[in-house]
């Protein structure tokens, strides 16, 4: 059976893509994730805020005279908390493409438009076979469209897209007025991928400390859905690779994904909560699952159960919801 794909102008031997987390932070994960079966490894990310830091005394900035609202000091990250600067994320770069034989995509996670763009330069001379621009933001301004919104991060993809040769992806939330517009705006502005979806981080409490405390939750297989769904949308109609994350645990989660017309499925959660080995273990239930059903190659699945030829998408969603809902069991009800 053949497992390959495509995904940003690369042939991939299967599907199985190793999302940014912190097992590649040392090249012996991620040479284990490739031994493992992950046909490309996307590296953890670097932040805005750690070159925001570098070039402009960032620290010294965020914590001046904030003794005064002694809350906001959990506000910024503090330098310690970064693990490596620029200069060390450029060598793990060179180090990573020594030491394994697939793809190395490196990662940049920023809001704003800056001169950290320009950073995405340095990460391609390094070797990346890829850049994966996580835009993660939270609008919190009152007075912010959706208009200026969706137009940062167009120009955020311009600004990377006209500094570098190597393919982008653009990692994004689902968050929009029109999610599908969003897409196709992002493929005008040069985006060659586009990975579906990254997760925002929800904030706790302390209770005894009277502190936002942050914590990791790991994605469950029913985040799947918010992926699946958009994707068989999309496919078809948006002409870029889609990479489809969060949810992905299981040799079925791929192939439905794959169905949808995703390029190639990211895990992260399941290889934390599993191990490396999981990888391996998701490649024979996919190749069991194709023996008897009688598939032979990725490229015969992937888009056939996508809405590539519904002549209404946004009626076929429709009809989807209104039988979901009738389809609530009695008992349920009865609750």
């Amino acid at each position: 059976m053949d497992l390959t794909t495509t995904y940003l102008g690369k042939t991939l031997k299967s599907p199985l893509v190793a999302s940014a987390s912190p097992l590649s932070k040392e090249i012996d994960g991620i040479k284990k994730m490739e031994d493992a079966g992950a046909s490309a490894i996307v590296l953890f990310s670097l932040f805005e805020e750690q070159l925001i830091q570098e070039q402009r005394e960032l620290h010294y900035h965020t914590t001046h005279h904030n003794e005064a609202y002694a809350e906001a000091l959990s506000y910024f990250p503090e330098p310690d908390e970064f693990k490596v600067g620029p200069d060390g994320y450029l060598e793990h770069i060179r180090r990573a493409k020594v030491a394994v034989d697939v793809p190395v995509i490196a990662s940049l996670n920023g809001n704003t438009i800056g001169g950290w763009t320009d950073f995405a330069k340095l990460i391609e001379a390094a070797g990346a076979d890829g850049l994966e621009l996580n835009i993660y933001d939270i609008p919190t301004d009152i007075h912010l469209t959706g208009t200026q919104v969706e137009a940062n991060y167009i120009n955020i993809v311009k600004a990377i897209k006209s500094t570098v040769n190597i393919p982008v992806a653009v990692k994004l939330s689902p968050y929009f007025s029109n999610m599908a517009n969003m897409a196709n705006q992002l493929a005008e502005a040069g985006a060659d991928g586009l990975v579906l979806f990254n997760r925002f981080y929800q904030p706790d409490i302390d209770l005894e400390t009277l502190e936002v405390k942050p914590n990791v939750l790991l994605s469950t297989p029913q985040a799947l859905r918010l992926p699946l769904r958009w994707i068989a949308i999309l496919y078809g109609r948006v002409d870029v690779d889609f990479a489809a994350t969060s949810g992905v645990h299981t040799g079925e989660d791929v192939i439905k994904l794959l169905m949808a017309g995703a390029n190639v499925t990211m895990m992260a959660s399941a290889l934390l909560r599993n191990g490396i080995s999981h990888i391996t273990d998701i490649e024979e239930q996919i190749r069991h699952w194709m023996e008897e059903n009688e598939y032979e190659s990725v490229d015969q699945m992937q888009g056939s159960m996508s809405q590539q030829h519904s002549p209404d998408p946004g009626g076929f969603e429709r009809a989807q919801y209104i039988r979901t809902v009738s389809s609530i069991p009695a008992e349920l009800l009865n609750t």
